[in-house]
Formats: structure tokens, C-alpha cells, sequence
């Protein structure tokens, strides 16, 4: 429940930016459509990316707590609903302009964003098959025939990455400061859980591969 809540709010949000509700930009603005294609593209985007985790989390997800806390859900819709809140404003704003590069800089984003989002999806299958539904027993990720779950070659938390990778495309696609900032706090908080989980997976398994790092192959 907590991660339907805070994944279908960012959706819900964002449209009424998309759609230009009144009590935003003013009626003059009221339901008009930006003339720039960035922002139509980005909001198929920031879309899919939460359809994605939505789908993800009702067909893909193992989950080893059968509960959470009430105050994560007020936490992190908090979290979720007020960056889609905050982004959507300045993206969907009648003043809004382009990225400097044009479609150059856009469609290169695009490309990015579609192997990061591709990427993390395949991760996040990869390590739904590592959990026997009924059994807690564990097993440490590795890769696969699918060539997106090769990064498990080089990082402990790829799907981390490949979703930092989604962000820092979507921040290049919009050139939007909020953007910018939300990738940031989220790389900041997914580094120390990917450094979390890495450590945990050193403790708990002989054989782990050591050349892996957390989430930045060779670096981080």
C-alpha cells in the first residue's frame, strides 16, 4: 500500500501541471498546451517511470517485510508527491524554455533515459528471481543472459544506478533546476543504501565478489 500511495500521487500531481488546472498559472493559462515538444515528452516520461514502478511493484517485487511503519507512507509521499509537485511547476510553466542544445541535447536524454529505465526494470526482475515466494532464504545477485544485468559484474546495486541514470537524463531532457536537485537527494540516499546493502552482502557471503563496488563501478 505505501508504494502505490507514494508512486500513483507523483502521477496524479504532475497532470494537473501537465493540464494547467487554474489555480496554478492563472486562467488566463488555464488548460492552454505548452508549444515546446520537451515538455509533452517529458511528461510520457515521468509517466512511465512511475507506471513502471507501479507494474513493478504489483508484479515484479518480492517483499521480505510484510509491514512498514503508518509514518513511512506520510514520509514518503511527502517526499514523492512534493518533488512531482515542485518539478511539474517550473516544467509545465508558461515561461518554460527548452534546453540550450535543442533536440540534440533532448534526444540524446531520451535515448538515455529509455536504457536507464529498460536497465533498472531487468535488474529488478533479476532480483525478484533470487527470492522463492514463501522462503526468506537469501542469495546474492549476479548477472544474467539479459546483457542490462551485466552491471552486476561491476556494482552491488545496479537497479540504483540505472535509476540514478533515469534522473540525471530526465534533469539533461527538462534543464530544469528541481530536476537537478531531486537527482541529487536521490543519488545521495540510494548511495548509502547501496553502501548498506553492499556491506551487508561482504558479511553474510564468503564467495561475493570483491571487485564490485556499491553503486559506480570502480568508484563508488
Amino acid at each position: 500500500m505505501v508504494f502505490l500511495t507514494e508512486y500513483a500521487g507523483p502521477l496524479f500531481v504532475y497532470f494537473l501541471f501537465y493540464f494547467r488546472m487554474p489555480f496554478f498559472y492563472g486562467l488566463a493559462k488555464a488548460f492552454t498546451s505548452s508549444p515546446h515538444s520537451v515538455v509533452h515528452l517529458a511528461c510520457c516520461c515521468h509517466s512511465f517511470h512511475y507506471i513502471k514502478r507501479l507494474i513493478e511493484t504489483i508484479f515484479v517485487h518480492r517483499f521480505s517485510h510484510g509491514t512498514m511503519p503508518l509514518k513511512s507512507i506520510v514520509k514518503n509521499c511527502f517526499y514523492y508527491w512534493g518533488f512531482a509537485a515542485w518539478l511539474a511547476y517550473y516544467i509545465n510553466h508558461p515561461l518554460y524554455t527548452p534546453p540550450s542544445y535543442g533536440k540534440k541535447q533532448i534526444s540524446l536524454a531520451m535515448i538515455m533515459f529509455l536504457i536507464c529505465e529498460t536497465g533498472n526494470f531487468s535488474i529488478h526482475v533479476a532480483l525478484s528471481s533470487l527470492r522463492i515466494e514463501g522462503s526468506r532464504s537469501r542469495r546474492y545477485p549476479f548477472p544474467t543472459r539479459n546483457p542490462f544485468t551485466w552491471l552486476f559484474f561491476f556494482v552491488s546495486c545496479p537497479n540504483y544506478t540505472y535509476e540514478v541514470g533515469s534522473w540525471i537524463s530526465f534533469t539533461v531532457m527538462t534543464q530544469c533546476a528541481p530536476v537537478g536537485l531531486f537527482t541529487l537527494i536521490g543519488f545521495i540516499q540510494m548511495t548509502i543504501w547501496a553502501k548498506e546493502k553492499h556491506h551487508r552482502y561482504i558479511r553474510e557471503f564468503k564467495d561475493y565478489p570483491r571487485i564490485r563496488m556499491s553503486i559506480i563501478p570502480f568508484l563508488l
